[in-house]
């Protein structure tokens, strides 16, 4: 219930102002001049103020200068029988929502207090948003204890802060654009757009106008004028995820964009300058692009002033523990579900899991099972065909059991070989003719192994 302060030193007024607003459900105080008002803000949560502007002690004008200085979120609106343009334009410099002059109708004050109070709470409403992301993408409230997200985390915290393009290289799912977005929102552009661009999911023909704009009639179906992604950016920041999708003509354009910060609209020869920070995201190995002439040089180290490098998950020691205990508590709450834990065999089957799909998957899969399970601790059960197929892993600590749904063999042989070959690899730091050798099979059989498998970007050439 909001709470509204009447300052006027005419009695009648306040009584009735009074009366009207408390039959309206307002909670309502008055006071008979400036001083007695400034006294009443400190006393009760005031919304909203109706200000008479001539008083004595204390007039209008000074009173909303001095509560805005000690109660800024309070909207002051001025209402008076002397109004002049004058003193309009004064009120609404001091800082007054509206101004009326006497006599006035009650109910158009009470359509205004609610449109006012509507205008307050909205803004109110944004900047618990705003709290909400800036909390949410917090680089402390990424999830990982390991070596390898701790050398993350504290090179987020150096370059947050700053204009410098960065590239983030990392396995699909491991969670490149919520580092992006905890680059954002620890920057000094937190407050200004956050624009995402996944430049694989548009057509190479579309994605030119997409990012820079176009004007009207510039090609077929150009009905209207676009200013486009790097202009709706203006300010904050743009990120480009899967920049190593970007057809070589697009390459050549954003270059100009990082070199000089201007760029041409589609169909248009006036330059438009920007003011972005530029985080940019691959999966691809771009050396390997840039060698193979697929991915400018020069766009590549303009983009790479920055490197960080998101660990697979299979390689973040430590971390699949505190991951599922994230994504356990947080679907049960969303989903009004009783689920707080995993069995030991359960976590011993997700540990000795590839994942794939990094944290993505981990994530989905936890959010399925919670979503299929009413209640109780997860087990091996409830865990998909393709992790359960791990069970044989268990056999090697001699308590491997076979469940009694069954398992399918084709997946429990195809996991625990590509296992076996991601342990050799890593064993032997990547070195294939040292994992085949251990594995006691041909380089070769180890080389189509791995393109079988889906391994050839874990492992090195």
């Amino acid at each position: 219930m909001s709470h509204i302060l009447i300052v006027d030193d005419e009695v009648a007024i306040r009584r009735a102002l009074e009366k009207f607003l408390t039959e309206l459900g307002y909670k309502v105080v008055t006071a008979g001049d400036g001083e007695e008002g400034l006294k009443l803000l400190e006393k009760y949560p005031i919304d909203l103020a109706l200000v008479d502007l001539v008083m004595p002690k204390l007039d209008g004008i000074r009173f909303i200068r001095k509560m805005k200085i000690s109660a800024p979120e309070v909207i002051p609106i001025v209402l008076t029988g002397f109004g002049t343009i004058t003193s309009a334009v004064e009120a609404m410099k001091a800082g007054a929502y509206h101004y009326l002059t006497k006599p006035f109708e009650l109910d158009d004050i009470a359509a205004l207090i609610q449109t006012a109070l509507d205008h307050k709470n909205l803004k109110k409403e944004n900047r618990l948003l705003k709290k909400h992301l800036h909390e949410k993408y917090r680089f402390d409230n990424i999830v990982g204890k390991s070596d390898e997200m701790q050398a993350v985390f504290d090179l987020i915290e150096k370059v947050a802060d700053t204009d410098s393009t960065v590239l983030i290289m990392g396995d699909s799912g491991t969670g490149k654009e919520l580092i992006a977005k905890a680059l954002h929102f620890n920057s000094a552009r937190r407050d200004k757009p956050l624009v995402t661009v996944n430049c694989a999911a548009i057509p190479e023909e579309l994605l030119e106008s997409e990012l820079f704009g176009h004007m009207k009639g510039s090609f077929t179906g150009a009905v209207a004028s676009t200013q486009g992604r790097f202009l709706s950016a203006n300010g904050g920041t743009i990120f480009l995820d899967e920049i190593g999708d970007m057809s070589p003509k697009l390459q050549v354009k954003l270059l100009r964009v990082l070199q000089e910060r201007r760029f041409e609209p589609v169909g248009s020869s006036q330059s438009v300058e920007v003011d972005v920070r530029i985080l940019a995201a691959t999966n691809q190995r771009l050396e390997e692009a840039v060698k193979q002439g697929k991915f400018r040089e020069d766009l590549y180290y303009r983009l790479n002033v920055i490197p960080i490098h998101i660990p697979s998950l299979k390689n973040r020691d430590g971390d699949l523990p505190l991951l599922l205990s994230h994504f356990i508590n947080r679907f049960s709450r969303q989903n009004k579900k009783e689920i707080m834990d995993v069995t030991d065999k359960a976590k011993k089957l997700m540990a000795n899991y590839s994942w794939p799909g990094n944290v993505r998957e981990l994530e989905n899969t936890i959010e399925r099972i919670i979503i299929l399970k009413d209640k109780g601790t997860i087990d091996v059960a409830d865990l998909p065909e393709k992790i359960r197929g791990n069970a044989h892993l268990a056999k090697t600590q001699g308590d491997f059991e076979l469940p009694e749904a069954g398992i399918s063999f084709k997946n429990a042989i195809t996991n625990f070989e590509k296992t076996l070959i991601l342990k050799a690899l890593e064993k032997t730091g990547w070195n294939k003719n040292k994992a085949a050798s251990l594995l006691k099979i041909n380089r070769t059989t180890l080389v189509e192994k791995i393109k079988k498998r889906g391994l050839e970007k874990t492992a090195e050439k």
